[in-house]
């Protein structure tokens, strides 16, 4: 493994915002409505000095007001999942392991969705309402990872088949849980089919964009700190633990922030599957498995992902729209069957 220099992080890091910028100025422009260049950059220079007030165009409007909200939300959830995705695979030693693998995000969607049933009931502040359903799809998360650890372990180690099988029957059950509670009750819940499947065309406040940003630096930046240690975990709890690590305080870190992450980006987007479990693949193949460099990196890489499958399912049918989580599974199941078979070889 190649020593960590400050250079090599900020040449990777910096390579791959290009390729964001790239990818966010095509989403920007492709849609059911295509938008020229010149009106682009037009509009975009408006908001960046804050002449929000020039902006008066049809085109501008789409853009402003539709399309960049769309891609910071797309942002936040990609980079969300992958660094969730980077850290269980690290942590639990499996690379098939990630949030919709493992039912983790089954469960922060069954937590999300039982908030919305709880928060007409109560009588709460705006700001705590606005906070419930990501609270929900925390704590639905954070109880699900718990369950399948210990389903996962056999005489105290953890089994990678056995976590695995864990976490793909325990999301089952819980997205029968969902499907029931859809079916049986009446109201906003029966229109909740098309999130449930990836999307991200819900309004949000801005406010709601800032809890985000705040949120994932927060949570991404503590799981950052244990990146040394991943790097030791990956030969073994046991052997980490000889060459200094805490492991019960990693393992702890790993799992509220992860399961916060996921919570954070499924309370607004529904379940989008297998970004957590392709992107760190794709990054560690690019740029090697040191954690220091791939949980950064993966990061990025998973908003570079979702702006691009978002932008797919803008404009592949247009003007009918498909949910995003449709296209990382048409693309990212196959990939997902070949890292199987290559894991059972």
């Amino acid at each position: 493994m190649k020593p960590l220099t400050l250079r090599r992080l900020l040449v990777q890091c910096l390579t791959l915002v290009v390729v964001l910028f790239l990818v966010v100025v095509i989403a920007l422009k492709f849609g059911a409505v295509p938008v020229s260049l010149y009106a682009l950059g037009r509009d975009l220079l408006s908001v960046l000095f804050g002449q929000t007030s020039q902006i008066s165009s049809d085109y501008g409007l789409i853009i402003v007001n539709i399309r960049l909200p769309r891609i910071l939300l797309g942002m936040i959830v990609g980079a969300s999942l992958s660094v969730a995705g980077t850290s269980f695979q690290a942590l639990l030693r499996n690379p098939l392991a990630d949030p919709y693998v493992l039912g983790v995000s089954s469960g922060a969607s069954l937590g999300a969705i039982l908030a919305l049933i709880v928060e007409p009931h109560l009588s709460v502040s705006p700001l705590f309402a606005a906070l419930l359903t990501p609270l929900g799809a925390f704590l639905g998360a954070a109880a699900t990872i718990t369950a399948v650890y210990f389903l996962g372990r056999r005489e105290g180690q953890i089994d990678s088949t056995t976590l695995l099988l864990a976490g793909v029957i325990t999301g089952s059950f819980l997205s029968a849980i969902i499907l029931f509670l859809m079916s049986t009750l009446s109201g906003s819940l029966r229109g909740l089919s098309f999130w449930m499947m990836g999307e991200l065309s819900t309004p949000l406040q801005k406010s709601v964009y800032w809890f985000l940003g705040v949120g994932f630096f927060v949570a991404a930046g503590a799981i950052y700190t244990t990146a040394s240690d991943l790097n030791l975990l990956l030969s073994g709890e046991k052997e980490a633990m000889h060459l200094g690590v805490d492991v019960p305080r990693v393992r702890l870190v790993v799992y509220i922030a992860a399961s916060f992450l996921t919570g954070l980006a499924v309370s607004v987007s529904g379940a989008v599957g297998y970004v957590g479990l392709i992107v760190p693949h794709v990054m560690r193949f690019i740029f090697g498995s040191d954690h220091r460099t791939l949980l950064p990196t993966a990061a990025i890489g998973g908003a570079i992902a979702v702006i691009m499958a978002d932008t797919l399912a803008r404009t592949v049918v247009a003007p009918t729209e498909v949910p995003v989580g449709a296209v990382t599974a048409v693309i990212g199941a196959p990939l997902f069957i070949y890292l199987l078979r290559r894991r059972l070889a």
